[in-house]
């Protein structure tokens, strides 16, 4: 088996579910996967792709498919852990190391690594929608100076500016926000940029 240190130490501090997380790291590493951690569990990809991830939790352990949505399925094995939510990811669940069909489970991983190299993905949707809030749209609709240098940002921009006028939860809040990034706006500067 490959030396990765990263996914070793997940894999000793996950106590409960060692025994099965060696089998189905095991499983992976039969194929021609990339082994990683991201998001601080194992992900295994191809290309770039991530393909297939490992998760422990409380009452199971599982596999996660990036693009699940398009495996056959023909056990009724995984499941949408978000049904309208998750659109492409789908999991199978272990609950011990018994459950775990390593020739059945081998067999979704190579249909999984097919798929990504066959490009089936689900794209995201890059939505051109703002909802700008109420209080925004005030300005904006009063002040034309404004309006012109907030119409000047980017797309991405004008969404970053309206998320964070929108989630706050009070109307005081809302427009103590909106005053703060006024000057933001008009200096054509996005709410993150000093991040990037």
């Amino acid at each position: 088996m490959k030396k990765n240190k990263p996914v070793e130490e997940f894999i000793a501090k996950n106590l409960q579910w060692q025994e099965e997380l060696k089998l189905l790291r095991s499983i992976m590493l039969a194929t021609e996967v990339e082994e990683s951690i991201k998001w601080g569990t194992p992900v295994y990809t191809i290309n770039d792709k991530n393909v297939m991830g490992l998760g422990a939790f409380k009452s199971y352990v599982g596999i996660w498919f990036y693009q699940g949505v398009f495996l056959e399925d023909k056990k009724k094995k995984l499941i949408n852990a978000q049904e309208g939510k998750t659109k492409g990811l789908r999991q199978w669940r272990f609950t011990g190391i018994n459950d775990i069909d390593k020739g059945l489970v081998l067999s979704y991983v190579k249909e999984a690594i097919s798929n990504q190299k066959a490009g089936k993905e689900i794209k995201k949707e890059k939505s051109t929608e703002i909802k700008i809030p109420s209080e925004l749209l005030n300005v904006l609709n009063n002040n034309e100076n404004f309006k012109k240098a907030f119409e000047r940002l980017t797309l991405f921009k004008q969404k970053e500016y309206t998320a964070y006028i929108t989630d706050a939860k009070r109307e005081t809040t809302r427009l103590s926000r909106l005053e703060k990034v006024k000057p933001m706006i008009i200096e054509g500067i996005g709410l993150n940029d000093k991040y990037r």
